[in-house]
């Protein structure tokens, strides 16, 4: 199995994830991606194996040749940016993102914050092993910036111009960063763009994650809509680990499906320039339905690689959870998005629901098969995938198998069957124009898993379901 998924490496610590494969990762991106030259921002989240494996790394890079800024806590869009903002060479985020506590990972930056292709990722995994110290005379040194967080804060802000604010009133929002890193960032920034209404749930930093799970899947967060109906707010915005995402949830509408964010922050980027958007193979037709009203065209990537498809044609690119803005920097960057969300709400002078009623919706639904192995992973996944056209149950008339399988019917439908790049789990993507249709595909994609798990033996341990019927 490759030791870079689908965001980096991550798994369980110590047994996949360690200070000396994180030494070894470090040492060889410094020789082989940096040449050894220049320096290297070294951020993590707040697991508690964090600092130990931001030390590892730190290590790793200066014996490497590269000097270091180490900038302790902060979520990956911080780190990200001050790579950019100090020309740095090489950044690192330790962080598993959105798995649970006991993992942990690192995520490679190259210059202005981008993350490795995966190309590069492949060609760095190969000189592991290979990879040498430089000698004691070339070694690097580090230093410690304290004001990365703020200075993310300072630059964020020039986004926003209250002058074009129509609404009078300011929203009461809910800022949940299931303690992790984005704890010490969004809050403040949202306070200080004018969201003085702003209040922290699970905001304080604690590596075990006693708030909720560090991923912001709609399961996860419904033990939160009581709390954000009772609240009197408008919205709740939360995070996951590392806070390259972003989940959206409404008084009232509750869980809102990410491609209506998507698709709302496509309008405002069409309506500034026309270009392309560049979404994952996961994105819906809501997405695709009000680019190309609007004037843009969509470009399809694999999850977890919008940044390789980007050009000097790219206005944004997304995919659920993730958004990167060119014009601010070319890293996933949930914070941002939750900036920009409130702000094109205040332009349009409207409630957030107002604004997402405003959006088109289709029924659509997210399966996760958690299975039991490697192996298991695989059989499932081959046999959904081979199934998928069948699976669909109408005359297939586009087949797309850059990331997993995705293929789309004659009636308006898509499937899509995928292996998770960071989990033990097959992940199933449907989307219809009638909940009826919709209930058929997921019923014979259950059907099917439910019989190849008696006959070809792959453990299936769970199904995770995200179902909205619009």
């Amino acid at each position: 199995m490759p030791l870079f998924g689908t965001a980096g490496a991550r798994g369980p610590y110590p047994e996949k994830i360690n200070p000396r494969l994180i030494y070894s990762i470090a040492l060889a991106a410094a020789r082989h991606i940096a040449d050894s030259k220049g320096s290297a921002v070294v951020g993590h989240d707040s697991r508690l194996t964090s600092p130990l494996l931001s030390l590892a790394t730190a290590s790793g890079f200066m014996a490497g040749g590269m000097d270091v800024i180490l900038i302790g806590t902060a979520p990956l869009p911080v780190v990200a940016y001050e790579v950019k903002r100090s020309r740095s060479s090489l950044g690192a985020s330790i962080s598993a993102s959105h798995n649970p506590p006991m993992d942990n990972g690192i995520k490679l930056l190259k210059k202005d914050g981008m993350e490795l292709f995966r190309a590069e990722e492949s060609s760095l995994e190969g000189y592991i092993n290979s990879a040498t110290e430089v000698p004691w005379d070339r070694v690097g040194y580090f230093t410690t910036e304290n004001y990365a967080v703020e200075s993310y804060i300072n630059e964020a802000l020039e986004f926003v111009d209250t002058s074009l604010w129509r609404r009078a009133d300011r929203p009461k929002v809910l800022v949940d960063c299931a303690n992790g890193a984005a704890s010490v960032v969004t809050p403040k920034l949202l306070r200080e763009a004018g969201f003085e209404k702003i209040i922290s749930v699970n905001c304080n930093l604690d590596g075990t994650f006693p708030g909720r799970l560090p991923e912001p899947r709609p399961d996860v967060m419904t033990s939160l809509q009581p709390v954000l109906e009772g609240s009197n707010a408008e919205v709740l915005l939360a995070h996951d680990g590392d806070a390259d995402r972003l989940a959206v949830l409404t008084r009232g509408l509750g869980f809102v499906k990410q491609d209506l964010i998507i698709a709302l922050l496509a309008q405002r980027k069409l309506s500034e320039s026309k270009g392309n958007v560049v979404v994952s193979v996961d994105v819906g037709y809501e997405v695709q339905e009000v680019v190309e009203k609007t004037g843009g065209k969509i470009v399809r990537a694999p999850l977890g690689r919008l940044h390789e498809y980007m050009d000097s044609n790219t206005l944004m690119a997304a995919e659920p959870w993730k958004l990167i803005d060119p014009k601010w920097g070319p890293w996933p960057d949930g914070i941002f998005q939750a900036l920009l969300l409130l702000d094109e709400v205040m332009r349009r002078g409207r409630s957030v629901n107002e604004v997402i009623l405003s959006l088109p919706s289709y029924p659509s639904a997210r399966l996760s098969f958690l299975v039991g192995s490697e192996s298991d992973k695989e059989q499932l996944y081959e046999v959904l995938s081979r199934r998928a056209e069948k699976l669909l149950g109408v005359k297939v008339t586009s087949l797309l198998a850059i990331d997993g399988v995705r293929v789309e019917g004659e009636d308006g439908s898509w499937l899509l069957v995928r292996k998770s790049g960071t989990e033990m789990k097959v992940r199933v993507y449907a989307q219809a124009t009638k909940p009826a249709r919709l209930k058929d595909i997921i019923d014979n994609v259950k059907a099917v898993a439910s019989s190849t798990s008696d006959r070809a033996r792959p453990s299936v341990l769970s199904v995770e379901e995200a179902i909205n019927m619009a």
